[in-house]
């Protein structure tokens, strides 16, 4: 029998491209998706992405769907109950394993270790430490298709906000931003691609800026405020 996992999932290109690995590996029973959502906004945390078309992804891709909600600005103390909660009600679902999409951040990867193994949880990294590049291909070269909906500011300008990624996009990134975006230099939400039934249906929103304050620890010549664009994304 094979074991049961968990799948982090995000609701943009990596999430997709692991979860397609991890089910052609067939090693896991993917029993669920685990979401992060503001609970104010009712989006995907970071990605910007409603709820409604979160709800549509994990209908097409026929997996039952988790939301964890969280507050605004939760503190770590909030954060870690509410997870600590969320992962109880997990395991007692008989999982044991718990399936990210990340790729280089060591320190993302070495918390999530450390707060898994200390509830008995093991982890699971199928995209680790692989060339971005090519994966980025793969991903196209599969047929999926996925949109970009937000921008970190520092990184990229508002017109990368609300484009489909392609072999174009990838050419018109500059020099230091990592065609995943793995440095948090862009969100995506994934529409279409082989592990769906059907291709998600959206219509592309308005592109709003949104700022941020940088924290107080920050060097003097970066303090001032972080600017994102999100490019929203309205259920057909």
């Amino acid at each position: 029998m094979k074991p049961k996992a968990l799948f982090n999932w995000s609701s943009g290109k990596d999430s997709a491209l692991t979860l397609y690995k991890i089910l052609q590996e067939d090693q896991f029973e993917i029993s669920t998706l685990l979401t992060s959502i503001n609970e104010e906004f009712q989006r995907i945390s970071m990605h910007g992405v409603p709820v409604s078309l979160l709800e549509k992804q994990a209908e097409s891709l026929g997996i039952p769907l988790i939301k964890m909600e969280l507050p605004k600005e939760p503190s770590m103390e909030e954060y870690q109950e509410i997870m600590n909660k969320t992962m109880a009600e997990i395991q007692s679902q008989g999982i044991t394993h718990s399936v990210f999409g990340d790729i280089f951040l060591e320190d993302l990867r070495k918390y999530r270790e450390d707060q898994l193994n200390a509830i008995g949880m093991k982890t699971v990294f199928p995209l680790w430490k692989q060339n971005t590049s090519n994966l980025i291909r793969e991903f196209l070269e599969l047929g999926f298709k996925t949109i970009v909906t937000c921008v970190n500011g520092s990184y990229l300008d508002k017109s990368f906000a609300g484009r489909i990624i392609d072999e174009k996009f990838i050419d018109d990134l500059p020099g230091n931003i990592d065609p995943c975006g793995e440095n948090g230099e862009f969100h995506t939400f994934t529409f279409d691609g082989p592990i769906f039934k059907n291709p998600v249906q959206f219509e592309i929103g308005e592109t709003v800026k949104k700022t941020y304050p940088k924290p107080k620890t920050a060097p003097e010549e970066e303090s001032g405020e972080y600017i994102f664009w999100f490019c929203d994304l309205l259920l057909k």
